[in-house]
């Protein structure tokens, strides 16, 4: 078992019995199980608060954050929590298909990139003023609520705290849809300067689509260095070979660079599903995608996470959890429910549907819908851009066959 604290005590916490015995028998006031985006973003958001930062924490992850495994882009007006370790931002988007592109200012929004690796060390370096955060890398097997706290329980220990924070999947989401985003994205190096690192590449449908909705992304950091990935909305992921072949064969064709270096590879999978992820379950809150804050229909997770986890702490300052959804919540959801019956029956291709909304409305408008941000007034214009005979008929059997699901039960 590897135990330490993040103010370099390990050794003398492993070497010393007492030490060790009040280590795994304390009550902890906050247990977060995973130190990924969303249980490191609600770690930082408490202990930048002065009313929190002295609470007993545990945070609880089979392994150390020490290796760039993730990147997130996302777009805000202003400064966000984490502007110190953005990487990059655009200020123009390009969208294109076989039937239509243009280039975007998407001016106040800005799309920012930050990596993984980054992200970690940023929080981890903060946190290791406070020596009231504990850490502990066990793999976590099962969390559970009684009537006043919550227990982890992981291979080797049991863990008690007034809350537990959970971002683990323990069993994979099965609902009406399921879909997968799925993508393989290299960050590549070039001799030449060939990238605009004012404008990045949100979606370039112009790529082959046998294999169901798939675009490209190209984020270019400096003229000679960009992410270019190749993502899907499919059922199934494809055999790796089929991700190299599309990346090498856009680079060399679309970009017209023969000569590069992949500096940096990632790969992932994103559920894109209706299935119902709980918010709260006693003493347990859920976070991150674990507690619903992957939007279904496009994956995007990184600001929805900031979104949660700023409520979540404004609710402990107030010493109440009383997370449910909003009809603002449940509105989105109607349309997320939508577009994945849309794509999940093949009733229009997923290329065609984002042409509709990019061709039909100002790229500020889908950034602030695909937030969630927008009015039901603001939700008509974005609507009415895609047909109405395909998305109609959806969203009437999404409805049905949610009345159906809820009297079933």
């Amino acid at each position: 078992m590897k135990l330490y604290r993040n103010n370099n005590t390990a050794r003398h916490l492993q070497n010393n019995a007492f030490s060790l015995y009040f280590f795994l028998n304390i009550q902890y006031d906050y247990i977060i199980t995973g130190s990924g985006c969303a249980g490191l973003s609600l770690l930082y958001r408490i202990l930048k608060e002065p009313a929190l930062q002295n609470k007993h924490i545990l945070v609880i992850d089979a392994v150390e954050k020490n290796t760039n495994d993730k990147t997130w882009c996302f777009w805000e007006k202003t400064n966000g929590l984490f502007e110190d370790i953005v990487l990059h931002r655009w200020q123009e988007l390009i969208f294109r298909s076989a039937t239509f592109s243009d280039i975007f200012s998407i001016e106040p929004y800005q799309y920012k990139m930050i990596r993984g690796i980054d992200f970690y060390r940023y929080v981890l370096s903060f946190a290791e003023r406070f020596p009231n955060v504990h850490w502990v890398h066990e793999k976590v097997e099962s969390v559970y609520s009684d009537t006043s706290n919550a227990v982890v329980i992981t291979e080797q220990h049991t863990y008690t705290g007034k809350w537990v924070f959970n971002s683990i999947l323990f069993n994979k989401p099965k609902g009406i849809y399921n879909l997968l985003q799925h993508f393989k994205g290299w960050f590549i190096q070039t001799e030449e300067a060939i990238f605009n690192p004012r404008q990045a590449m949100f979606m370039d449908f112009s790529v082959n689509q046998k294999n169901g909705t798939a675009f490209m992304y190209v984020l270019p950091v400096s003229p000679t260095s960009a992410l270019v990935e190749y993502t899907l909305f499919t059922a199934s992921v494809l055999e790796d070979a089929a991700y190299t072949e599309a990346l090498q064969h856009y680079i060399q064709h679309t970009l017209s660079v023969n000569k590069y270096t992949i500096v940096h590879e990632e790969f992932g999978i994103i559920p894109m599903t209706d299935a119902h992820f709980p918010l709260q379950q006693g003493n347990i809150i859920n976070i991150g995608t674990a507690g619903g804050q992957t939007k279904a229909s496009s994956g995007y997770t990184f600001q929805f996470i900031q979104k949660q986890t700023e409520q979540i702490v404004q609710q402990m300052l107030q010493h109440t959890f009383r997370l449910q959804q909003s009809f603002s919540a449940k509105k989105f959801k109607l349309y997320d429910k939508t577009l994945l019956n849309v794509l999940s029956n093949n009733n229009m291709n997923g290329d065609a549907v984002f042409t509709a909304l990019f061709k039909n409305n100002p790229p500020q408008a889908i950034l602030q819908f695909l937030d969630n941000e927008t009015s039901l007034h603001e939700d008509l214009k974005i609507l009415q851009s895609v047909p109405t005979k395909v998305f109609l008929p959806a969203a009437m059997q999404v409805i049905w066959l949610s009345l159906w699901k809820k009297s079933s039960h």
